[in-house]
């Protein structure tokens, strides 16, 4: 069963889509794997961090970025 990513509001949105092309391109990819297999990518790909907040570890040729995120519901992901 697939899980759904939300974002928290339009700007988060705006701020992933504007990221520099080799982050995107990593987003994109882990963020297709997260619908299909859920949170849980692993490292060095995501990570817990505590309190229901994981963090998705994104690196590239512009070096590392990371993006937070929550699981609200069962399969519903909130970035």
């Amino acid at each position: 069963m697939a899980w759904t990513i939300s974002y928290y509001d339009d700007c988060v949105q705006e701020e992933i889509l504007a990221l520099p092309a080799g982050f995107l391109a990593r987003y994109l990819r882990y963020a297709d794997r997260m619908e299909e297999h859920g949170p849980d990518l692993g490292m060095p790909h995501s990570r817990a961090m505590g309190d229901g907040l994981l963090e998705l570890r994104l690196k590239a040729v512009e070096g590392i970025a990371r993006v937070f995120f929550c699981t609200i519901a069962s399969r519903w992901l909130t970035i």
